[in-house]
């Protein structure tokens, strides 16, 4: 404890962003390892257990009026939109290279901007129109297998980009008049019941003991990373814990050679590098403008 208080806010918030890119980190590895059940299974239990998190973070005083708002059209918005991009984002993880998905996940605040242009009527300069083009040409370097090798699947991580500039948008409106446990428990609910929804389609598949424990650590994983991140945003400076969100490409190298034998190629990873320098580049120029930094995950 003595050591906690000998830290900086900005110091503590490195450390929670830490914490949230390895159990993000440690959610992707999941999804990929449990490719031999159904989306939708996965889906259910990601964010059915992904719950147990969320009610710690609830005031006492408002255990019995969390849910209650006056925007449900927003909310369920911001549900739907975070849904489908989860479900690209987990269909991707499954089919593609780690590293890849990872790379592309990046591009968020890429269509972001772009978004904020015809959502919110924002004025986008040189500097910020310039960090786009350089992402979405990173972008093709990464997904040409899509074009070379016809694997479309590498349009699943765009589609999650797409979704999540939505999620953005309509995030940055609700943090205005709700808090962050009531904004986290509608998108949780909507993915727990589109999941369970699938079983009236799909034959799910009943755990292995080992797979159950691996569907128990993506779903806390996964709740506990967005808090961590959210808790980092709220006690650092952005300029301080933004750059550290791209470890994970750093873990998804690592992991998905040691457990896929996955060897990412050169083009992918100098398109990463651009769309890292793409996103850096927009992040600097929106914490001049002042405006709130959404991290893109779900």
């Amino acid at each position: 404890m003595e050591v906690i208080k000998l830290l900086t806010q900005n110091q503590i918030g490195v450390l929670y962003m830490v914490g949230s890119v390895i159990c993000f980190s440690i959610m992707d590895i999941c999804v990929k390892w449990l490719n031999n059940y159904p989306v939708g299974q996965v889906l259910f239990l990601r964010f059915f257990i992904g719950f147990i998190p969320i009610f710690f973070i609830i005031p006492k005083s408002k255990i019995f009026s969390f849910y209650k708002t006056a925007r449900p059209g927003l909310h369920a918005f911001r549900a739907i939109t975070g849904a489908l991009a989860i479900i690209a984002l987990f269909i991707g993880l499954r089919e593609l290279p780690l590293a890849d998905v990872v790379s592309l996940t990046f591009g968020g605040p890429i269509f972001v901007t772009v978004a904020s242009i015809f959502f919110l009527s924002e004025r986008v300069g040189v500097k910020r129109w310039s960090a786009v083009l350089l992402g979405f040409f990173g972008m093709l370097l990464i997904v040409q297998p899509a074009f070379v090798d016809l694997n479309f699947y590498y349009l699943t991580p765009i589609i999650f980009c797409i979704f999540f500039a939505c999620v953005a948008i309509s995030v940055r409106s609700l943090s205005k008049t709700e808090p962050n446990y009531t904004i986290a428990f509608y998108f949780t609910l909507l993915c727990t019941i589109l999941g369970l929804g699938t079983i009236f389609f799909v034959e799910w598949k009943l755990p292995t003991l080992v797979d159950f424990f691996i569907f128990i650590v993506m779903g806390l994983c996964g709740s506990v990373a967005n808090l961590l991140l959210t808790q980092s945003y709220r006690l650092a400076e952005a300029s301080h814990v933004t750059p550290i969100k791209y470890l994970s490409l750093v873990f998804a190298i690592i992991f998905g050679y040691l457990i896929w034998s996955e060897i990412p190629k050169i083009l992918t990873l100098f398109g990463a590098l651009l769309v890292i320098a793409s996103s850096l580049i927009i992040f600097i120029r929106e914490t001049q403008l002042k405006k709130q930094i959404i991290a893109p995950r779900s």
